[in-house]
């Protein structure tokens, strides 16, 4: 069975992930050029069974119609360039307001990398949200992570500076 497509632009085809992704998914996650800008701690993929299982992961979550971490796949090539997603940000640290958050991200191969993709993506993603409905998208970035700041710069998000609200960790925060 063909995975589910989610919406398309121009060059891509943002879709579920297919089991015959895994090979591709181990060697995006294995990097530690794409993994350092993830999570709280940082951490690469170490074997190929744990892209299977992230896979299985992810397509659970992408039941929602509207939030998913989904796969990115050039139209020209077949090949998956990376992950676009669109998921509720974690409860902030601080709880005392903003429940609810939505966050766009993307976590692209290096062989995709200045191409435009990543944009490409996201400015999909957010157009899916606002659709659904959602009233503002949120971004959040590590400080030293140029080639996304900048991605978020090409979407037109508004920077709402450094915060540590989600991830446990220092960010920059953006909303559209």
């Amino acid at each position: 069975m063909d995975p589910k497509v989610v919406f398309e632009t121009d060059r891509l085809v943002v879709r579920d992930w297919a089991d015959s992704d895994g090979d591709r998914v181990f060697d995006i996650y294995r990097r530690w050029e794409v993994s350092r800008w993830l999570g709280a701690d940082p951490k690469v993929m170490t074997d190929r069974d744990s892209a299977s299982r992230v896979i299985e992961r992810w397509n659970e979550r992408n039941q929602d119609p509207l939030y998913g971490v989904w796969a990115v796949e050039e139209k020209s090539s077949g090949t998956v360039a990376g992950t676009v997603l669109l998921v509720p940000l974690p409860e902030p640290s601080d709880s005392t307001e903003g429940k609810g958050e939505v966050e766009v991200g993307w976590h692209f191969h290096p062989d995709a990398w200045g191409r435009g993709l990543a944009t490409e993506s996201a400015r999909a993603a957010i157009a899916h949200g606002f659709k659904a409905g959602l009233g503002e998208i949120y971004a959040v970035v590590r400080p030293d992570n140029t080639a996304s700041l900048a991605v978020c710069q090409r979407l037109g998000m508004r920077s709402l500076g450094r915060t540590t609200r989600w991830y446990g960790a220092e960010l920059e925060s953006f909303v559209i």
